[in-house]
């Protein structure tokens, strides 16, 4: 597909405020804690204790591995004139494709639409963007129905009749 034939084209990906550069601060602050701490109750003589810090950071560590993990699942939308793409790429890099048709496209964001994006056509529903604001779906659906009306209008013969 030609660069030019693209109506609207939109990678979505979850927000993590945390970059690898605060990753890797935020662990070396924990480590640091964690060893003080351990120093001083094993200091004290209670050196059993020393085990439970240790595992504090190590548990620590696996939840940011496993949310930088999940960070890398994404959605794409593609709105060319005959059909609108959506493909979701989870974690493990498995994905799925749907396609609609723009005519028949409608978008809804907002209560009704239960936490995300609602893309229906023909009877079926997408959710799309769990992971945005609220914000941010309003704005995506702004963009993406004024792309579906420049869609529709770029194909007349294929618009639905009133």
């Amino acid at each position: 597909m030609a660069r030019k034939d693209l109506l609207f084209d939109v990678i979505l990906t979850p927000n993590r405020s945390l970059s690898p550069r605060g990753f890797v601060i935020l662990m070396t602050a924990v480590c640091v804690v964690s060893f003080a701490a351990g120093l001083a109750f094993f200091l004290a003589g209670a050196w059993p204790v020393v085990g439970f810090f240790g595992l504090d950071v190590a548990l620590i560590y696996l939840a940011f591995r496993i949310n930088y993990r999940r960070a890398a699942m994404h959605e794409s939308l593609r709105l060319t004139r005959e059909a609108l793409t959506v493909e979701r790429v989870d974690h493990r890099g498995e994905s799925e494709t749907w396609r609609f048709s723009p005519a028949w496209m409608q978008v809804e964001a907002g209560p009704a639409a239960n936490g995300g994006l609602a893309l229906r056509s023909h009877g079926r529903v997408l959710m799309i963007g769990r992971f945005l604001t609220m914000k941010e779906r309003r704005g995506l659906a702004q963009a993406l129905g004024r792309a579906l009306i420049r869609a529709r209008a770029s194909c007349l013969p294929c618009a639905p009749r009133a």
